[in-house]
């Protein structure tokens, strides 16, 4: 049993509150264009690593772009009233599947504006993000978020009553989903990275593919667990739809650069 912490705020510079989240989301990029940079020298030398620093400047900003306009527009009723709250980030509310979204576009044509090889560059930036994710979903613990229903596993998580939903008021101990997402994201990185990178040595796109296809359907279970879902439809979570189509395209992307190779 652990419990998830009530202060969300690390410390103050002046009078700005520099909250616990952002230090994690900070470390999880900080992390990823670490291990993008190192990659890229011992196996994806083709490409400059001034490349990767320009790319991934394009990807992080259209990821959290694409992060925040997901969220908004899976919560239109609230933002159409509240134009001015649609910009401040700093209040909270991004999707990772909406970053996915952000980063492939910002990625895509960056690459071909640079006429460069995308869905290599794109294996290379699968192998890294599993690992900035299970970083990242530290940020939810910090929060007290994303956490799932209530559970009396050993490994259960204390939610203090004003982070409860309200129809779970009168319970103590939740899974923690986010936790369990951490987990999936590294055992991704292990398969990615020591087994798939070997396997499709040759076939550029695969590995992207692969990521896709294994974390949406981690995803898609996962979903399940938790309580927090922004928008339902027909009483199943958005996101569960947006994991059946990544699903798809991975399978067909899969077949396809395979059929062809």
């Amino acid at each position: 049993m652990f419990q998830a912490p009530v202060e969300r705020i690390a410390f103050y510079i002046g009078n700005y509150p520099i909250m616990k989240y952002g230090i994690t989301m900070g470390l999880a990029i900080a992390v990823s264009v670490c291990l993008l940079l190192f990659f890229r020298k011992k196996y994806y030398s083709s490409f400059s690593e001034d490349v990767i620093v320009d790319l991934s400047c394009i990807v992080i900003f259209a990821g959290i772009v694409g992060a925040r306009l997901w969220y908004v527009l899976l919560n239109a009723d609230y933002f159409s009233s509240n134009l001015a709250e649609t910009v401040m980030i700093h209040h909270g509310g991004i999707s990772i599947q909406g970053a996915i979204i952000g980063g492939i576009i910002g990625g895509y044509f960056y690459t071909k504006k640079k006429n460069l090889n995308f869905l290599k560059l794109a294996d290379l930036y699968a192998l890294v993000l599993p690992i900035g994710q299970a970083i990242g979903r530290w940020g939810n613990f910090f929060n007290s978020e994303a956490f799932g229903r209530p559970c009396d596993l050993p490994w259960k998580m204390f939610v203090s009553p004003e982070n409860r939903p309200f129809l779970y008021k009168d319970f103590d101990y939740f899974h923690p989903a986010f936790l369990y997402e951490s987990i999936v994201n590294v055992l991704i990185f292990v398969i990615l990275f020591f087994f798939l990178r070997k396997v499709f040595k040759d076939k550029d796109g695969c590995i992207f593919f692969s990521y896709l296809l294994l974390y949406s359907a981690a995803r898609y279970f996962i979903e399940f667990i938790r309580i927090d879902s922004v928008l339902d439809i027909f009483g199943i979570p958005v996101a569960v739809f947006v994991c059946v189509l990544f699903i798809i395209v991975s399978v067909a992307g899969l077949w396809k650069l395979n059929k062809s190779a």
